[in-house]
């Protein structure tokens, strides 16, 4: 059982990112929940679900040693009492290339625990006709 408390769903989402940025696979874990109903599909990647599945996934990941940075765009955030969904789009670049990849667009789910918030989905897809540049904010309008 872990012991971090990650009071918002915000700071769970940071904590998510750092970990993806620093290959910490303790991290990672910790913004999960302790949980068998979590899920996990990264870019063309099948359904992964529960613990040892998504964890496993994260090893491998990690232990390629490719460092990245991530650029969170266009993200949109939907907020209940005990849920909250991030939707945007991942640029990712590999630190080392001097161009970012392609976007992904990435669903981040986000549970209200006894333990504070906890991710219990992260769904990663590629972007369609994603470019790898960033595209600039256009504000949101009603009609």
């Amino acid at each position: 059982m872990t012991t971090r408390i990650f009071p918002t769903a915000q700071d769970a989402e940071n904590a998510f990112y750092e970990a993806l940025e620093r290959n910490d696979l303790a991290l990672m874990m910790a913004v999960w929940a302790e949980d068998e109903d979590i899920v996990c599909v990264h870019p063309t990647g099948p359904r992964l679900a529960g613990q040892e599945q998504v964890r496993d996934s994260w090893r491998k990941i990690f232990a390629s040693g490719q460092r990245l940075r991530f650029q969170i765009v266009q993200q949109v955030k939907i907020a209940g009492v005990m849920i909250v969904v991030h939707s945007a789009q991942e640029i990712i670049t590999v630190i080392g290339e001097q161009r970012p990849r392609p976007a992904v667009v990435a669903t981040n789910v986000y549970l209200r625990t006894a333990a504070g918030w906890r991710m219990i989905v992260h769904h990663t897809s590629p972007a369609p006709g994603a470019s790898a540049e960033p595209t600039p904010e256009v504000p949101k309008i009603l009609h």
